[in-house]
């Protein structure tokens, strides 16, 4: 999909396929905005004379497909509902902009031109730009690779993202920011959505070595088991050595900033390509959605790509945790105590979680690129879905300030992420008989206890944990996030 800047002041003159205006809901009555109002002068008040019959309500995402209107040169009008003219924000115009995808992928439309961020306010002109296209790439997404018959794909080529009132002299970047971080967020989708029998830790290794081969300022390297057992990564192990897939740990450094030796941002992702629950095992219901574990990682990879075409000028080190949690003669046993990279001892009370357990060792490796921040991003507990739903993550960290970035990224970018407490109270959930810790606390806060295990790694740096359980996939088909956020958050520490 291509994606062009239009400033265009007689809308009517506009030669694409189809021109999309939004139309607002003022004491339920229909209302156009500026480039509406254009083209009903044009066509002879013909677009208000279809308003005030009243069967289009004007709603958000309400659509109605208009032909053939005198004056105009395209030959279709879409109206889109955007309701209250008041309440229209950025937020509103990614809902609006994938209700117009879907009401033109079924069409023979090629190209369209989008006046649907007109009418934000100037403050989120630019947020709404990259909103418009990530709506679009998102609502146009396909993953086709295991289907026999290929569905049609959609006729949409072209997306001019348009105003009558001009742009400032941020658009070009806010439309170059969306194109990056949709590309981000499809390289995680993708990722997600295969099979576990295809997306391997091997295969999370490979698609990371084929990004860094597509930017010089990506570096990467790939430890092995045999690596990770040398750095005393028992913790990690415990894990992988249950299935017949080598584990990896993989690492990407971005040099971005002038001062290659400038900290990193470090970004840490849980990559679990499978999750059984391992002898601990899971109910076999919805089990298959366990391939969506891998999440974390794949989110850090698309927000890297993000980062790497939006060419930010910052450093970034991810570290991907990348292994399958299978029961076996040789999987780990609930009650058996492992030592962890950082010398911390763990019972591992429940192999089902054992996301904690290879997060906490590439948590305590990062720590080697001397990071000004770590984030890791992990499907993490079932907790959090019950606390947040799929509406928002989770964030949980040591630092007041990492965590009111991380939250205020999220709503700029329509990604959001609410705060949940940490405290000395519920570390006192992971207290193990006969290890340092344990692996579990109980059903009471369970994605606090998961995220006060972590924070016994992370306490020589600023350090904030999303919980994505309930926001990477919808239970059959990933979302592409935490890319969105965290390419926002990227964005704002570069120009700071």
């Amino acid at each position: 999909m291509k994606y062009t800047l239009n400033s265009n002041n007689n809308p009517s003159t506009d030669n694409q396929d189809c021109i999309i205006i939004p139309v607002f809901c003022d004491d339920k009555k229909a209302v156009l905005d500026t480039a509406g109002l254009q083209l009903d002068k044009v066509s002879g008040g013909e677009i208000t004379s279809i308003l005030n019959k009243g069967d289009f309500k004007a709603s958000v995402a309400d659509t109605m497909m208009l032909y053939g209107l005198k004056g105009v040169t395209a030959s279709r009008i879409l109206l889109v509902g955007c309701g209250d003219a008041s309440e229209y924000d950025a937020k509103t115009v990614n809902e609006v902009s994938q209700a117009a995808s879907k009401a033109l992928q079924n069409t023979s439309i090629i190209n369209a031109s989008c006046y649907l961020t007109d009418s934000v306010n100037t403050d989120q002109s630019d947020t709404a730009i990259t909103q418009t296209v990530i709506a679009f790439a998102d609502s146009l997404y396909q993953l086709q690779d295991y289907k026999s018959k290929k569905k049609d794909t959609p006729s949409l080529k072209e997306i001019f993202i348009s105003s009558s009132t001009g742009f400032n002299d941020n658009a070009q970047t806010a439309l170059s920011n969306g194109i990056s971080i949709s590309h981000g967020m499809h390289l995680t989708r993708d990722l997600a959505n295969h099979p576990g029998n295809v997306c391997t830790p091997t295969y999370i290794a490979e698609t990371a070595t084929q990004l860094a081969s597509e930017y010089k300022s990506i570096e990467i390297d790939v430890l092995e088991e045999t690596d990770m057992e040398k750095l005393g990564m028992g913790s990690f192990l415990s894990v992988s050595k249950g299935s017949d897939e080598p584990g990896k740990m993989v690492i990407l450094q971005y040099f971005g900033a002038e001062d290659k030796k400038q900290q990193p941002i470090a970004l840490v992702g849980k990559g679990v390509t499978f999750d059984t629950g391992g002898i601990s095992l899971k109910p076999g219901a919805s089990m298959d959605e366990m391939k969506f574990d891998m999440g974390g990682a794949a989110g850090m990879l698309g927000t890297l790509k993000a980062c790497a075409e939006m060419r930010l000028n910052i450093n970034v080190v991810v570290v991907l945790a990348a292994a399958e949690n299978m029961p076996s003669a040789r999987a780990s046993k609930p009650g058996d105590i492992v030592t962890s990279m950082k010398g911390i001892t763990i019972e591992v009370l429940n192999t089902d979680a054992e996301g904690r357990l290879v997060l906490c060792d590439a948590l305590t490796y990062v720590g080697k690129y001397n990071p000004s921040i770590v984030i890791d991003a992990a499907t993490l507990t079932g907790a959090c879905i019950i606390a947040l739903g799929h509406h928002i993550s989770a964030v949980l960290s040591n630092d007041d300030e990492l965590a009111n970035d991380l939250m205020d990224a999220g709503n700029t970018i329509n990604d959001r992420a609410w705060r949940l407490p940490m405290g000395d109270e519920y570390k006192k959930q992971l207290k193990s008989s006969f290890a340092d810790l344990g692996n579990i606390g109980g059903r009471a806060a369970g994605t606090i206890t998961a995220a006060c295990f972590l924070g016994e790694f992370t306490k020589d740096y600023k350090w904030a944990h999303l919980d994505i359980a309930g926001t990477a996939w919808t239970g059959k088909d990933a979302t592409g996030r935490p890319v969105p956020l965290l390419s926002q958050f990227l964005i704002n520490q570069a120009n700071k």
